[in-house]
């Protein structure tokens, strides 16, 4: 006896459940929101500390993301326009906060500093890392080596200039490869 397994094309599936939330249908918005929640709780996480508040944030952006569902152009992925909406809402959650500052110094060293996300640390201590950056450094290294924008998007978003966001960057791998080889010193017996 043969056994088929059934293949379903979740794009397809993606799109007719676009198409009934623009109706409406909170089934199949319901349906989006569980598919994609997890992620975008994470992003939201990336840049906002406190667990409840990158809810509360990821929350206010699926609202943003279903009253303007008609405007997605199923040119690219719906998790990335989902994901872009996220980082937005969490930018703009941190500036109505006043959480953003930025010390505004262009420095044009590309100087290769050691990259955590490529390290073989657990990722609940990387996002601790990251979480003890200064704001303005935190942003601008998630939205760079995590999120993969470049430094003329991290600008206009920031409304920075380029070279800001490079400094902030390299600050910012700098203070956490400090962090990490302090780590390792405290894990070996390493004084």
């Amino acid at each position: 006896m043969k056994t088929f397994l059934k293949v379903i094309q979740l794009h397809k599936n993606e799109s007719h459940l676009i198409q009934k939330a623009i109706k409406q249908n909170r089934d199949a918005q319901r349906i989006l929101f569980d598919l994609h929640a997890p992620k975008m709780l994470s992003v939201c996480r990336y840049y906002i500390k406190d667990l409840q508040h990158a809810e509360e944030v990821m929350l206010n952006g699926f609202f943003k993301v279903f009253s303007n569902l008609e405007q997605y152009q199923s040119s690219g992925s719906f998790e990335g326009w989902i994901r872009k909406i996220m980082v937005r809402e969490s930018i703009s959650y941190l500036r109505q906060k006043k959480q953003i500052e930025f010390a505004y110094e262009d420095v044009e060293s590309e100087q290769e500093v050691f990259d955590p996300v490529a390290s073989d640390i657990e990722v609940a201590e990387i996002q601790q890392l990251i979480d003890g950056l200064p704001a303005g450094y935190k942003m601008v290294f998630v939205m760079y080596a995590i999120e993969g924008y470049k430094h003329h998007e991290i600008s206009e978003i920031l409304n920075i200039s380029p070279g800001t966001s490079k400094s902030q960057l390299f600050k910012a791998r700098k203070m956490l490869q400090q962090k990490i080889e302090e780590l390792k010193k405290l894990d070996y017996g390493i004084k």
